[in-house]
């Protein structure tokens, strides 16, 4: 999905500035499966506006320059509405971890453990994270894409788990490689 549908998505359920709608994506519902940042929010909140999709009001701040708080219009929920009628794109899992595992042979040993050990750590934070959710009057829609999140999740633990003597021992070793200090 472009940034101006996730926007929309993120403005369908209430009004909210740049800034929030960021932080939608980086800790809030939205967080475990798109990203977007500020350098394609705001263009599209831009271009949006342009569009009479959304509308806007500035907020006068303390010490700042007034903030600009976004509400979507009804030529914008019909937009939105219109764009979940579409196919969606397969999914792609784009992972920066799981592209320096896959040269995990060029990596120094002591950095290959400590990044696996970051992400195992990470995934288990995520998973109770999610588990700590309170589901009372969530719609169906929002339960499932929890529910999908929290299974992703808890699949990653366990492979990494079970998985961690294909690329470290039980010293955090790369099997089958020397050491700095093996001759």
């Amino acid at each position: 999905m472009d940034v101006r549908t996730l926007c929309l998505g993120v403005l369908n359920l209430g009004d909210a500035s740049g800034y929030k709608i960021k932080k939608m994506f980086e800790e809030g519902p939205f967080a475990h499966f798109h990203q977007a940042g500020f350098g394609s929010i705001y263009p599209a909140l831009g271009s949006l506006h342009e569009d009479g999709c959304v509308s806007y009001t500035e907020v006068a701040a303390d010490r700042r320059p007034a903030k600009k708080v976004y509400a979507i219009t009804e030529k914008g929920r019909t937009a939105f509405r219109q764009s979940l009628t579409k196919w969606p794109a397969p999914d792609k899992i784009r992972s920066e971890f799981v592209f320096m595992l896959f040269f995990a042979d060029l990596m120094e040993e002591e950095h290959l453990g400590a990044v696996y050990d970051a992400y195992l750590a990470h995934y288990r934070h995520y998973v109770e994270q999610i588990r700590g959710v309170d589901s009372a009057g969530i719609s169906p829609g929002r339960l499932f894409a929890r529910g999908f999140g929290l299974a992703f999740y808890e699949a990653a633990v366990k492979y990494l788990e079970s998985n961690r003597s294909l690329l470290l021992d039980e010293r955090g070793e790369a099997p089958g490689r020397k050491t700095g200090t093996d001759k």
